[in-house]
Parts: C-alpha cells; structure tokens; sequence
C-alpha cells in the first residue's frame, strides 16, 4: 500500500488494510516517508496488527528546503506543498528498489503517483488505484477532461463558483508547470493504469448516481469501500478527551455546533475573526477547534480571536487548539451541527454519525462535497460575497437555521437516514473490496508460477 504523503489519504489506507485483514489472510506491506511511521505505528500496535502489517520507509531525495520533518502534508508550510509534490515524485527511484526487493502481488497506490503502477506493471506486478476522493467530486472532474469545460454535467447541483473555478484553474496550471512538466493527463491516466477495478472511499446509498456516472466516463469498476472511519485514531490522550466528552454530556441534545477546518487548513486571521463574530451574534454552544501550522505552534488562541472573546463565551463555549476526538465529538448526543470546511473525510464522518453540516468550504474538493451534500438534504453552505470571503453575519445565519429553525430538525432527520444506509452497505462493500483484491493477488501468483 503506498498512499500520498498526507494523514487524510495515510489513515484512509491504513483503515482499509485493517478492515481486509478481517477478511483475508493479506500480508501488507504500507510504504510512507518515516514521519508519518509514529502515528501509524500507534494504530498498527492499539490493533495488535504487527505480524500483518510490515512498514517500508520510502526515502524521498535530500533538500535544506524540505528536511525530513517536512516529508508530510501534516503542519506543512502551505508555500511547500508543490515543494513535497515535486520531491515525492522524484521519491520513484526509491519506490523502485522497495518493489524490486519485496515483490508484492499487488500494488494499491494514490492520486500522486501513477509513476507507481507503472513501475509494477514494468515488474509484472498489477495494481489498483484507491481514490480517497468523493464519487461526485471525481465525476464532476473527470466530465471536465473527458467532456470539455462546456459539456453539461448531469447534476445542476454540482458546479463552481467563478472564483472557485480560478482557483481550481490556478492550482492545476501551477501543478503541472511546476511538478509534471505540463503532463495534463497526469491525475486521468490513473484509472487507466489500475488493474480490473478503482476503489472509491465512498458508498451506493451515498454517492450511487456519481459512482455510476464516473464509472461510464472511463470504463471502470468502481468499488465502493464505505466511510472507512478511524475509531481507534480518535482515541488518544484518554484525560483530556474526557473533559470534552464531560463538557458536552452537560449540555442538551443537539445543542452543541462542532466547529473544525481538518488538520491541514489552517484559518487566516480574518476568517476566525468573523467565525468568532458569528458565534457572538448566534446564542448556541458550541467546541471550536483551531489549528496553527508547525511553525506557529507558540501562537495561543487568545492571540487569534477577537479581545475579550473567551470570557464572553465562556458559559457555552471551548476554543482549542489541541488535537480532538473527532469521532468521539461528532457522536455524541449533544453535538446537533458540524461547521466543516467538508473535506471528504470530515464530510463523511459527519454523515456517519447522522450529524449534518453547516459547510463552509475553502477549496479544491471541498464546495463540490459541500454541494453534493446540500443535494442530499444534509447540508447548509453558507453564504459568501463574490470572491468567497465569510463575514459572520451569514456565519450566523446559517448556524440559526440549523440549531434553531425546524429545517434543521430536517436535515438532522435527513443525516441520520444517510448514515443508516452508509452503515448498512459498510460490510458487504468491504467484503466485496476483500474479495476483489484477493482474486487479483492470487491470479497474479498463478502467472508466476
């Protein structure tokens, strides 16, 4: 297994290894750069998985801009992420020699890296691609490539705005000038490369119509894993999760707004300004997670938020900057909303606990999850000016209509009916992901022999 080099693409690999190791008797070898080997060796050891899962450090070439502390997506600087990009894709010489040297059966590697599969294909060895991307947010993409800026896509629902389609337009041109030398079919041929099926971290009953469009677009298999939630990552420092965990049992039920961006956003001071506004104008309690870069660990929350801001919302509110239990959060009875960026992990942790969203997203993926969502009943985007800046007003706004109104008992109704269908399709996906990953390794040790 060989994901990208960040914690949202690492632990839905490392999830999806432990959820087949069930099932079949796999020996699987997880290939990352070594400062990511803590977190994940913490949950390979919580799941007495040591026998099962092998790590194999991948050596990406020396840089005094990019030190080995940097060799992950985790509190990176946002001015190196095309810097870790372009060295993980000179990392294929020491990807290489680990293939050579292990011989798997089978490779399942990310978006990053199609430079992967064809190195196994070159040693006999097929792959597949795991898309730990959304079904809409990958048919709507590849409509684009395939249909034209112009064609219609199938939903009216999923669209961009101008300056989100900008910067999708800006973040690609500079991507391919600056990493892959203007290969435009770098992200597409993926699916080409990948052996029999593509594994999508999604599920019918959540994504079907996206599932099956994407899948006509490029003649593939597309085989939904589920949600592939990471309980036992969420469990960590057991004092301080308890105090939160008390914190919430206090307050009544859905009462309490989940407020997190992920762990690689990191909000400017204008953004958490209005956030903290529209808490102010909003009476709801709620927990706000807000994270620094590595580099400005020292800078405190009360340094960020508006003067006297903690003290006026000390009764009905925690600000943190620490690592939460998400899942945790997000599962208990008082938490009725979740102001997310809509990453797709947040996302559909979100609607696995029946917990609907108040969205605001930032970029890439995130307005399509978003709208995908808002589709289904579950979601509430708020409102930005035209160029996509959020002033607490509209903050408020849609936390009101959420919290207090009756169209947020609807989506709450909505979230928890998606959730009851993403739980029960869970199981069968994976066993039949098990299935399919097992029948490829085995036909390929028959070639061998």
């Amino acid at each position: 297994m060989f994901p990208w080099l960040a914690h949202g693409h690492i632990f839905p690999f490392l999830e999806l290894a432990k959820r087949i190791l069930k099932r079949k008797n796999f020996h699987i070898y997880f290939c990352s750069t070594s400062i990511n080997f803590t977190s994940i060796n913490n949950c390979i050891q919580k799941n007495l998985l040591q026998n099962s899962i092998e790590l194999v450090e991948l050596h990406l070439p020396p840089s005094h801009e990019l030190p080995p502390h940097y060799h992950t997506t985790k509190n990176l600087p946002s001015h190196l992420v095309l810097t870790l990009i372009k060295a993980f894709q000179k990392s294929n010489s020491s990807f290489s020699k680990i293939i050579s040297s292990l011989k798997p059966d089978l490779v399942i590697y990310d978006i990053f890296q199609p430079w992967a599969a064809k190195i196994a294909s070159s040693q006999d060895i097929p792959s597949v691609y795991f898309a730990s991307l959304g079904a809409a947010t990958l048919s709507f993409v590849h409509h684009l490539y395939v249909c034209g800026p112009e064609a219609d896509y199938p939903s009216t629902a999923i669209c961009l705005k101008n300056h989100e389609r900008k910067f999708w337009d800006d973040i690609f041109e500079s991507v391919y000038a600056n990493v892959f030398e203007e290969d435009k079919d770098v992200f597409f041929v993926n699916f080409k490369l990948s052996s029999d099926i593509v594994l999508v971290k999604t599920s019918r009953g959540f994504e079907g119509k996206y599932m099956d469009y994407f899948s006509g677009l490029f003649k593939q298999t597309i085989v939904p894993i589920g949600p592939l939630v990471n309980y036992d990552h969420n469990r960590n420092d057991e004092e301080e999760n308890s105090e939160i965990i008390q914190w919430l049992s206090k307050r009544s039920k859905n009462s309490t707004v989940y407020i997190s961006f992920g762990s690689e956003h990191f909000l400017s001071k204008d953004e958490i300004e209005e956030i903290a506004k529209g808490l102010e104008l909003c009476d709801v309690n709620f927990i706000w997670i807000i994270r620094f870069p590595i580099d400005e660990k020292r800078i405190s929350v009360e340094e960020v938020l508006p003067k006297g801001f903690l003290e006026r919302v000390k009764e009905r509110g925690i600000v943190m900057s620490r690592w939460a239990p998400q899942a945790k959060i997000l599962s208990h009875e008082s938490v009725g909303s979740f102001m997310s960026h809509c990453g797709w992990s947040s996302t559909t942790e979100s609607i696995l606990f029946g917990v609907p969203i108040i969205a605001m997203p930032m970029k890439v993926d995130q307005p399509i999850n978003a709208r995908m969502l808002v589709e289904a009943g579950a979601c509430l985007e708020v409102s930005t000016d035209e160029n996509g800046v959020y002033k607490g007003e509209e903050i408020a706004k849609a936390m009101k209509k959420v919290m207090m109104e009756k169209s947020g008992d609807g989506m709450r109704i909505r979230a928890k009916e998606l959730s009851e269908k993403m739980k029960m399709e869970e199981e069968e996906a994976l066993d039949g992901a098990a299935e399919h990953l097992w029948k490829i390794c085995m036909k390929n040790k028959r070639c061998k022999n």
